[in-house]
């Protein structure tokens, strides 16, 4: 093995260390605490800088970038409001379990405990959304923090990790030793997972529920040998003939119903927030629940496993009995599907994503938050799990767009789908100059219904139809995307719809389809 040592600047061995850990890609805007780590990426060609509009869009990208590929995405921002402008995508990852790296400025470590310039504590802002902060104030601790930062932003249940850098770390020196690294991130499975067979045995109607972090192969492999029917929370993905649908409050009917005729639940992989248990009673839900996770959870059940799902997942398989539940399989299989309620004959929502289920082959979708992601999750049919990518955790509206710009990167350009409502996509809408700068061939699909079309069906449910502040008034969409020379389309009629498609489609620029749908859409929804 070669080694050289060489003296560095802070700014330098940041490039180094993240070059070592196979980062090929930074999202991120500049501001003059900085500026040391910007002038060397300009000297590089091995990490590409993303510029992009707005701080939280570089920190979307970059979860967008890390969900597409299972990588490390990595955000770089300046101090002060640049700092705190990347909170909600720290969140947002957080909530997700996607692995970030977040790079914050701060001012000269002198000037940490005195009143500064754009100096904010955001180590105590960002203790409640990532796994773990630092701060660097020595450039003797700068390379180690790099590494520990992304071994845990990578390992166990998955998430961001930030790195406050004070100025003069950035333009201090080292004498650095480079050599090549081998990353190899062991993780503890040594569990008991008897308590699971023995459950998994004794049950004549068992599920599974299979979450973001639930491994494809594995939860298809039990489910085929025991005859066991799979649901999925909205952030899951199932390959299986076992497959039955989304489970939720926003979820399919048939899925629900299956749960609560069950004698035996066995989560993988997910939070099981309230937008799941809020469907049952708490103790029919947690009286019958097998709940496999990476992190402990206090959500009650009657037997918990914490570790790699996929690696205790084999071990169960190994032990189990072969079991015949088909009749139970087919039972769930055969319950009639939810028929979807039109209102009018408009363009609905639902016209637009069937029409883009046949078009889009292989693309990575993205969405925005609302009815369209909801009816997205649902439609939409995919080769793998990081061809969908959304906000489930926190449901952060502006997420869409950037996180579709930080997969078509990670995919070396690739045209990438963007499900958008009209009041998501003016959350991130500037992020349009970052598509045209770098040619990114993004489709941008607006279901356009003139409302915050979610929170208005809850006040139609809800309060008796006062749709007090969810009506929207709308820029033109068409000629947004021309200002910017991207391609604008509208479509008003199902006619317009297929030939709108293959015009966007057949084009190498970014281009926004503005869909007019029916204003008063719902979309099912479902409770005890």
């Amino acid at each position: 093995m070669q080694t050289l040592t060489k003296t560095l600047t802070g700014a330098q061995l940041i490039i180094q260390t993240l070059k070592c850990l196979g980062v090929d890609s930074i999202f991120g805007y500049p501001g003059s605490v900085v500026l040391n780590l910007y002038n060397e990426l300009s000297k590089q060609s091995n990490i590409k800088h993303i510029l992009t509009r707005h701080e939280q869009a570089a920190c979307h990208a970059a979860d967008g970038y890390a969900r597409a590929t299972g990588k490390c995405g990595v955000v770089l921002v300046t101090a002060g409001p640049g700092a705190t402008n990347i909170v909600t995508g720290l969140a947002n990852a957080y909530l997700d379990c996607s692995p970030v790296i977040a790079i914050t400025g701060q001012v000269l470590s002198k000037k940490l405990n005195k009143e500064a310039f754009q100096k904010v504590n955001i180590i105590d802002i960002t203790k409640s959304c990532t796994k773990k902060n630092f701060q660097v104030t020595d450039i003797n601790e700068l390379q180690k923090t790099i590494f520990e930062a992304h071994r845990i932003a990578m390992t166990g249940k998955k998430g961001p990790v930030l790195i406050d850098i004070t100025k003069d770390v950035l333009s201090s020196t080292i004498t650095s030793t480079t050599e090549n690294t081998i990353l190899n991130y062991e993780q503890c499975n040594s569990v008991n997972i008897q308590g699971a067979v023995d459950l998994l045995n004794n049950s004549a109607k068992p599920v599974i529920i299979s979450g973001g972090g639930a491994p494809t192969k594995a939860v298809k492999a039990i489910s085929e040998k025991l005859n066991i029917p799979i649901v999925r929370t909205m952030m899951g993905y199932v390959d299986s003939d076992n497959y039955i649908g989304m489970v939720g409050i926003y979820g399919d009917k048939k899925a629900n119903k299956i749960l609560k005729e069950s004698d035996l639940i066995f989560a993988i992989g997910t939070r099981l927030n309230d937008r799941v248990t809020s469907c049952f009673k708490s103790e029919d839900f947690c009286n019958k629940l097998l709940y496999l996770d990476i992190k402990p959870s206090n959500i009650p059940a009657k037997v918990k496993i914490v570790g790699d799902a996929e690696i205790i997942l084999d071990k169960i398989s190994e032990q189990v009995k072969q079991s015949d539940n088909k009749i139970w399989l087919e039972y769930a299989k055969n319950i009639e599907s939810s028929v979807y309620a039109r209102r009018s004959n408009l363009l609905h929502s639902i016209d637009v994503i069937n029409e883009i289920q046949k078009y889009k082959q292989d693309m990575t979708v993205t969405t925005e938050v609302g009815q369209h992601q909801i009816l997205a999750a649902k439609i939409l049919k995919f080769s793998s799990k990081n061809k969908f990518i959304t906000s489930g955790g926190l449901g952060t509206m502006g997420f869409g767009f950037p996180a579709a710009i930080g997969a078509s990167i990670a995919q070396k350009g690739s045209k990438v789908i963007c499900i958008a409502g009209d009041g998501s996509f003016q959350m991130n809408m500037q992020e349009l100059a970052t598509c045209m700068q770098y040619k990114l061939p993004i489709k941008v699909f607006i279901l356009n219904n003139g409302y915050l079309g979610m929170v208005r069906q809850i006040q139609e449910n809800n309060f008796d139809e006062n749709y007090f502040a969810t009506k929207l008034t709308n820029p033109d969409f068409v000629k947004l995307a021309q200002s910017y020379g991207a391609l604008g389309i509208r479509v008003e009629k199902m006619a317009d719809l297929k030939p709108a498609i293959e015009k966007a489609f057949s084009s190498d620029l970014p281009a926004i389809i503005d869909c007019i749908v029916e204003p008063m859409e719902l979309i099912e929804h479902q409770s005890i």
